[in-house]
């Protein structure tokens, strides 16, 4: 029963990420342990985020710029076998801790910068985005420096944002599956989480025009902060 749990988790972090185009798959992934088996994760975050990641997209279909699609997914591609081979060395006891500590080092830690928003920039994206994702979860931040020369207009980078993290986590699904994750036991749960991201990223995007974002990163950087820790935790203790 703890695992329904999920599903008002996922409508709100999927809301909260349609309004600011980041942020909502690391809180999820954060709230996931004691939850669900360790095992299974990543690859529940990676299925439901693809659902939410997709509608987001759908929802603001007028501002995806097809041209970032060739060159994130070559990128991609090699990261999500690389990061798959590392996957299956892991011990997954000890997985949030993993998690935890990688999502404290890309909310603290000065991150790698991509200089352009050119195809190689892309490529290399999708090269750590999907790899780190595979180990990781949430790895949306490392993405904003590159679109973010292409356009700072906040629609856009939310839609765009969603474009590339739905073809992020669509890799991550068949590469968790491929080296033998199940789904089937879990096709009801997954079924209210989908539904809950879909419906959050419908109430979101409609309420990213009416909501300001003074000071929010401050506090949310705190509050995963915290619940990162808390996965550390759960294994240490």
């Amino acid at each position: 029963m703890s695992e329904l749990a999920l599903l008002p988790i996922v409508f709100m972090t999927s809301c909260l990420t349609a309004v600011i185009g980041m942020g909502g798959g690391v809180l999820l992934l954060t709230l996931m342990p004691g939850l669900v088996p360790a095992a299974a994760i990543l690859p529940l975050h990676a299925l439901t985020q693809l659902a939410s990641n997709l509608s987001r997209a759908a929802f603001g279909w007028r501002s995806i710029d097809l041209s970032i699609v060739p060159a994130f997914t070559a990128g991609a591609l090699l990261g999500g076998w690389l990061g798959a081979e590392i996957y299956q060395d892991l011990d997954l006891h000890l997985l949030p801790a993993y998690i935890g500590v990688l999502i404290l080092v890309f909310t603290w830690l000065p991150l790698p910068v991509l200089r352009g928003g050119g195809q190689l920039a892309l490529a290399v994206l999708g090269f750590c985005q999907t790899g780190l994702g595979m180990l990781a979860g949430a790895t949306g931040p490392l993405g904003a420096a590159v679109l973010l020369q292409r356009s700072s207009e906040r629609d856009w980078l939310v839609v765009n944002t969603a474009v590339y993290m739905t073809l992020n986590h669509a890799l991550r699904v068949f590469a968790y599956f491929a080296i033998g994750f199940s789904y089937a036991p879990w096709w009801r749960l997954v079924a209210g989480m989908v539904l809950a991201g879909i419906i959050g990223s419908w109430v979101g995007t409609r309420l990213r025009p009416l909501l300001p974002q003074r000071n929010f990163h401050k506090w949310f950087r705190v509050l995963v902060t915290l619940l990162a820790l808390r996965m550390i935790a759960l294994v240490m203790l």
